[in-house]
């Protein structure tokens, strides 16, 4: 049986121990070691069309598959925490979180709720995962999973949403009058999501980051952004 097991404290990765004709797969670019032993091979998993979807939703087209026997390990790109989920019905996510998963899990995209996608910012596509097994991702920041009751509502700032389970309903709302909308900082637009179900939320989103670290960029004169004196 394949064990995984989740290392490091805020910047984590996941550390895979493979046996003999075992394997997994993992997002392209994310491979941070493998042992000697274990080979590793570029594939189109669920073919050419599920590639081709990937593609769309701004994933990679091609995963990495490694097989035992031997180690690997996948890292996120972002400071944040590497969680699982055991696959036994259909989960969406953000298109950039997926991590690495046991081969009985298939990876493929859906069609976010047209509204859903084009308001709430994120992109009319998100990754699906179906079958049985389990499923890494990686979030920005810390994490929270929230457990919704039958017909119990949460409302999420759209760039915070990592993950759902499929059977949810969801749509979207402003985040306030026009005032919100354009000076709160909140972005324009909560997700609506009705339980029962879980939803799995991230603290920090790949604009607050970038937004965060442009004053200590070099500007177009090659110094560095921030406040700067001239004498």
């Amino acid at each position: 049986m394949v064990e995984f097991n989740i290392q490091g404290n805020d910047l984590q990765y996941v550390k895979v121990k493979l046996g003999p004709g075992e394997s997994v797969y993992g997002d392209a670019g994310h491979m941070l070691t493998k042992s000697e032993t274990v080979s590793m091979q570029t594939i189109m998993k669920g073919g050419l069309f599920g590639a081709l979807k990937r593609e769309i939703t701004g994933s990679t087209f091609f995963v990495t598959q490694v097989s035992g026997p031997g180690e690997a390990a996948f890292a996120g790109i972002f400071p944040g925490k590497v969680f699982q989920i055991d696959v036994d019905q259909p989960i969406l996510a953000e298109a950039h979180s997926f991590l690495v998963a046991e081969n009985s899990v298939n990876y493929d995209s859906q069609m976010a709720k047209l509204s859903a996608g084009i308001f709430g910012g994120e992109g009319l596509f998100l990754a699906r995962f179906t079958g049985s097994g389990k499923l890494f991702l990686h979030a920005y920041g810390a994490l929270d999973q929230i457990t919704l009751q039958p017909g119990q509502k949460i409302q999420v700032e759209a760039a915070h949403l990592l993950a759902f389970q499929s059977n949810m309903k969801y749509g979207i709302s402003r985040v306030g009058g026009l005032k919100s909308m354009l000076f709160s900082h909140e972005g324009l637009f909560f997700v609506d999501i009705e339980g029962p179900g879980s939803v799995w939320v991230h603290s920090l989103t790949a604009l607050q980051l970038a937004q965060a670290l442009i004053p200590f960029l070099p500007n177009s004169g090659g110094q560095r952004g921030g406040l700067s004196i001239n004498i």
